[in-house]
Protein backbone atom coordinates (compact mmCIF):
# COMPACT_ATOMS: atom_id res chain seq x y z
CA UNK A 1 0.00 0.00 0.00
CA UNK A 2 1.81 3.33 -1.41
CA UNK A 3 1.19 6.88 0.28
CA UNK A 4 3.76 8.59 -2.07
CA UNK A 5 1.54 9.08 -5.58
CA UNK A 6 4.33 8.35 -7.74
CA UNK A 7 2.56 10.27 -10.79
CA UNK A 8 3.04 13.33 -8.50
CA UNK A 9 6.96 12.27 -7.77
CA UNK A 10 8.24 11.20 -11.18
CA UNK A 11 11.44 8.99 -11.09
CA UNK A 12 13.70 7.88 -13.91
CA UNK A 13 15.38 5.07 -14.50
CA UNK A 14 18.96 5.00 -13.08
CA UNK A 15 18.03 8.35 -10.15
CA UNK A 16 19.51 7.67 -6.72
CA UNK A 17 16.43 7.98 -4.07
CA UNK A 18 16.87 7.72 -0.63
CA UNK A 19 13.59 6.32 1.61
CA UNK A 20 14.19 7.23 5.38
CA UNK A 21 12.89 5.21 7.81
CA UNK A 22 11.86 2.80 4.98
CA UNK A 23 10.16 0.48 8.02
CA UNK A 24 8.77 -2.42 5.84
CA UNK A 25 10.27 -0.69 2.72
CA UNK A 26 6.88 -0.31 0.60
CA UNK A 27 8.08 2.76 -1.16
CA UNK A 28 11.79 1.70 -1.12
CA UNK A 29 10.14 -1.43 -3.42
CA UNK A 30 8.48 0.85 -6.13
CA UNK A 31 10.95 2.65 -6.68
CA UNK A 32 13.48 -0.55 -7.39
CA UNK A 33 10.98 -1.75 -9.56
CA UNK A 34 10.83 1.61 -11.10
CA UNK A 35 14.44 0.98 -12.35
CA UNK A 36 15.89 3.61 -9.46
CA UNK A 37 19.21 2.89 -7.33
CA UNK A 38 17.37 3.01 -4.13
CA UNK A 39 19.01 2.82 -0.31
CA UNK A 40 16.34 2.40 2.25
CA UNK A 41 17.70 3.32 5.66
CA UNK A 42 15.96 2.98 8.66
CA UNK A 43 17.14 2.46 12.56
CA UNK A 44 15.20 -0.72 13.19
CA UNK A 45 17.91 -3.59 12.98
CA UNK A 46 15.36 -6.42 12.28
CA UNK A 47 13.29 -4.33 9.33
CA UNK A 48 16.90 -3.41 7.59
CA UNK A 49 17.27 -7.40 7.55
CA UNK A 50 13.90 -7.66 6.21
CA UNK A 51 13.67 -5.47 3.78
CA UNK A 52 17.29 -6.35 2.80
CA UNK A 53 16.28 -10.14 1.73
CA UNK A 54 12.98 -8.48 -0.12
CA UNK A 55 15.23 -6.73 -2.40
CA UNK A 56 17.45 -9.49 -2.63
CA UNK A 57 14.87 -11.71 -3.58
CA UNK A 58 13.03 -9.39 -5.67
CA UNK A 59 16.55 -9.42 -7.79
CA UNK A 60 16.36 -13.14 -8.20
CA UNK A 61 13.04 -12.88 -9.24
CA UNK A 62 13.48 -10.02 -12.20
CA UNK A 63 11.50 -7.47 -10.89
CA UNK A 64 13.72 -4.68 -11.45
CA UNK A 65 14.68 -3.41 -14.67
CA UNK A 66 18.24 -3.47 -15.13
CA UNK A 67 20.45 -0.90 -13.69
CA UNK A 68 18.56 -1.00 -10.91
CA UNK A 69 19.90 -1.30 -7.48
CA UNK A 70 18.80 -1.32 -3.93
CA UNK A 71 20.78 -1.68 -0.43
CA UNK A 72 19.08 -1.38 3.06
CA UNK A 73 21.27 -0.02 5.58
CA UNK A 74 20.65 0.43 9.93
CA UNK A 75 21.48 4.73 10.22
CA UNK A 76 20.61 7.47 12.25
CA UNK A 77 18.23 10.12 10.34
CA UNK A 78 20.12 13.17 12.41
CA UNK A 79 23.08 12.01 11.02
CA UNK A 80 22.77 10.77 7.37
CA UNK A 81 26.21 8.61 6.11
CA UNK A 82 26.00 10.04 2.68
CA UNK A 83 27.47 13.44 0.99
CA UNK A 84 25.78 16.46 0.56
CA UNK A 85 23.64 16.51 -2.70
CA UNK A 86 23.56 13.00 -3.36
CA UNK A 87 20.62 12.00 -4.23
CA UNK A 88 18.10 12.54 -6.64
CA UNK A 89 14.86 11.58 -4.75
CA UNK A 90 13.82 11.50 -1.18
CA UNK A 91 11.38 10.01 0.55
CA UNK A 92 10.37 10.10 4.21
CA UNK A 93 7.12 8.85 4.97
CA UNK A 94 5.06 8.36 8.59
CA UNK A 95 8.17 8.66 10.41
CA UNK A 96 8.57 12.47 11.64
CA UNK A 97 5.39 12.20 13.70
CA UNK A 98 7.94 9.67 15.49
CA UNK A 99 10.78 12.45 16.04
CA UNK A 100 11.32 14.71 18.42
CA UNK A 101 13.98 16.51 16.45
CA UNK A 102 12.16 17.00 13.33
CA UNK A 103 13.70 20.19 12.20
CA UNK A 104 17.58 18.34 12.41
CA UNK A 105 16.10 15.15 10.35
CA UNK A 106 14.58 17.56 7.75
CA UNK A 107 17.54 19.89 7.36
CA UNK A 108 19.81 16.90 6.81
CA UNK A 109 17.12 15.50 4.25
CA UNK A 110 17.27 18.97 2.30
CA UNK A 111 21.21 18.84 2.31
CA UNK A 112 21.58 15.60 1.09
CA UNK A 113 18.83 16.13 -1.90
CA UNK A 114 20.50 17.56 -4.62
CA UNK A 115 19.69 20.93 -6.32
CA UNK A 116 16.49 20.49 -8.76
CA UNK A 117 15.56 17.05 -6.72
CA UNK A 118 12.52 16.07 -5.47
CA UNK A 119 11.53 15.27 -2.23
CA UNK A 120 8.19 13.33 -0.43
CA UNK A 121 7.13 13.76 2.96
CA UNK A 122 3.89 11.79 4.53
CA UNK A 123 2.72 12.23 8.57
CA UNK A 124 -0.96 11.43 9.65
CA UNK A 125 -3.60 13.68 8.93
CA UNK A 126 -4.61 15.82 11.59
CA UNK A 127 -8.46 15.22 11.84
CA UNK A 128 -8.12 11.82 12.10
CA UNK A 129 -5.26 11.35 13.94
CA UNK A 130 -6.67 13.78 16.08
CA UNK A 131 -10.33 11.27 16.68
CA UNK A 132 -7.08 8.57 17.43
CA UNK A 133 -5.74 10.66 20.35
CA UNK A 134 -9.10 11.03 21.29
CA UNK A 135 -10.18 7.72 22.00
CA UNK A 136 -7.35 6.36 23.09
CA UNK A 137 -3.87 6.84 25.00
CA UNK A 138 -2.64 3.60 24.78
CA UNK A 139 -2.56 4.38 20.47
CA UNK A 140 0.30 7.01 20.93
CA UNK A 141 1.68 6.87 24.50
CA UNK A 142 4.02 4.06 23.72
CA UNK A 143 8.07 4.13 23.29
CA UNK A 144 8.52 5.41 19.71
CA UNK A 145 5.25 6.30 19.05
CA UNK A 146 3.68 9.66 17.63
CA UNK A 147 4.82 12.84 19.69
CA UNK A 148 3.03 14.97 17.89
CA UNK A 149 0.12 16.23 15.40
CA UNK A 150 0.65 18.48 12.64
CA UNK A 151 -1.66 20.53 11.15
CA UNK A 152 -0.75 21.08 7.41
CA UNK A 153 0.75 24.48 7.27
CA UNK A 154 3.17 23.44 10.18
CA UNK A 155 4.15 20.69 7.93
CA UNK A 156 4.85 22.40 5.24
CA UNK A 157 6.73 25.53 7.24
CA UNK A 158 8.79 23.25 8.24
CA UNK A 159 9.87 22.13 4.90
CA UNK A 160 10.13 25.75 3.92
CA UNK A 161 12.35 26.00 6.86
CA UNK A 162 14.49 23.58 5.29
CA UNK A 163 15.28 25.15 1.94
CA UNK A 164 12.73 22.81 0.13
CA UNK A 165 10.13 24.18 -1.94
CA UNK A 166 6.32 22.65 -2.03
CA UNK A 167 4.71 22.06 -5.40
CA UNK A 168 1.81 19.88 -4.35
CA UNK A 169 -0.29 18.11 -1.38
CA UNK A 170 -3.11 15.52 -0.98
CA UNK A 171 -4.62 13.16 1.06
CA UNK A 172 -4.39 9.22 1.35
CA UNK A 173 -6.10 6.37 2.47
CA UNK A 174 -9.31 7.38 3.77
CA UNK A 175 -10.50 4.53 4.26
CA UNK A 176 -7.73 3.29 6.37
CA UNK A 177 -9.44 5.99 8.88
CA UNK A 178 -12.10 4.21 10.11
CA UNK A 179 -10.31 1.23 11.07
CA UNK A 180 -7.70 2.95 13.54
CA UNK A 181 -10.87 4.82 15.30
CA UNK A 182 -12.39 0.98 15.58
CA UNK A 183 -9.04 -0.06 16.93
CA UNK A 184 -9.02 3.22 19.21
CA UNK A 185 -11.96 2.49 20.54
CA UNK A 186 -11.88 -1.13 21.06
CA UNK A 187 -8.53 -1.34 22.02
CA UNK A 188 -5.63 -0.73 19.76
CA UNK A 189 -4.22 -4.50 20.69
CA UNK A 190 -7.75 -6.21 20.83
CA UNK A 191 -7.52 -8.14 17.44
CA UNK A 192 -10.64 -10.03 18.59
CA UNK A 193 -13.30 -7.65 18.34
CA UNK A 194 -16.24 -8.10 15.83
CA UNK A 195 -15.67 -4.55 14.01
CA UNK A 196 -12.15 -4.56 14.04
CA UNK A 197 -11.97 -7.87 12.57
CA UNK A 198 -14.54 -7.29 9.88
CA UNK A 199 -12.92 -4.26 8.75
CA UNK A 200 -9.62 -5.69 8.87
CA UNK A 201 -10.91 -7.89 6.40
CA UNK A 202 -12.66 -5.41 4.36
CA UNK A 203 -9.06 -3.66 3.97
CA UNK A 204 -7.19 -7.35 3.32
CA UNK A 205 -9.72 -7.42 0.51
CA UNK A 206 -9.32 -3.90 -1.20
CA UNK A 207 -5.82 -4.14 -0.85
CA UNK A 208 -5.41 -7.41 -2.60
CA UNK A 209 -8.18 -7.18 -5.39
CA UNK A 210 -8.40 -3.39 -5.90
CA UNK A 211 -12.23 -3.31 -6.74
CA UNK A 212 -13.22 -0.46 -8.76
CA UNK A 213 -16.01 0.49 -5.80
CA UNK A 214 -13.26 0.83 -3.20
CA UNK A 215 -10.96 2.90 -5.16
CA UNK A 216 -14.18 5.18 -6.28
CA UNK A 217 -14.75 5.49 -2.66
CA UNK A 218 -11.42 5.96 -1.22
CA UNK A 219 -10.90 8.89 -4.02
CA UNK A 220 -14.23 10.40 -3.06
CA UNK A 221 -13.38 10.20 0.76
CA UNK A 222 -9.71 11.14 0.86
CA UNK A 223 -10.05 15.01 0.48
CA UNK A 224 -12.31 14.62 3.80
CA UNK A 225 -11.07 11.91 5.94
CA UNK A 226 -8.08 10.81 4.38
CA UNK A 227 -5.41 9.04 7.21
CA UNK A 228 -2.04 10.72 5.79
CA UNK A 229 -1.11 14.14 4.92
CA UNK A 230 0.96 13.59 1.84
CA UNK A 231 3.30 17.03 0.50
CA UNK A 232 6.13 17.09 -2.58
CA UNK A 233 8.71 19.96 -2.49
CA UNK A 234 12.07 20.47 -4.71
CA UNK A 235 15.09 21.95 -3.99
CA UNK A 236 15.88 25.19 -5.78
CA UNK A 237 18.82 25.13 -7.59
CA UNK A 238 19.54 28.25 -6.14
CA UNK A 239 18.31 30.12 -3.16
CA UNK A 240 15.65 32.70 -3.15
CA UNK A 241 16.48 36.35 -2.57
CA UNK A 242 14.41 39.06 -0.94
CA UNK A 243 11.33 39.90 -3.18
CA UNK A 244 12.03 37.35 -5.65
CA UNK A 245 10.95 33.50 -5.74
CA UNK A 246 13.11 30.59 -6.81
CA UNK A 247 12.69 29.50 -10.75
CA UNK A 248 9.98 26.74 -11.06
CA UNK A 249 10.88 23.02 -11.11
CA UNK A 250 10.85 21.53 -14.15
CA UNK A 251 7.22 20.15 -15.04
CA UNK A 252 5.80 22.59 -12.22
CA UNK A 253 3.63 25.92 -13.22
CA UNK A 254 2.82 28.23 -11.28
CA UNK A 255 -0.75 27.13 -10.35
CA UNK A 256 0.84 23.68 -8.57
CA UNK A 257 3.17 26.08 -5.88
CA UNK A 258 1.71 25.77 -2.34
Amino acid sequence: MLTVDFSRFPLAPGDRVLDLGCGAGRHAFECYRRGARVVALDRNASEIREVAEWFEAMREAGEAPPGASATALEGDAHALPFPTDSFDAVIVSEVLEHIHEDKSVLAELARVLRPGGRFAVTVPRYGPERVCWALSDAYHEVEGGHIRIYRSDQLLARVREAGLRPYGSHHAHALHAPYWWLKCAFGVDNEKALPVRAYHQLLVWDIMRKPLATRLAERALDPLIGKSFVAYATKPHLPATDGSAAEPAAGESAGERV
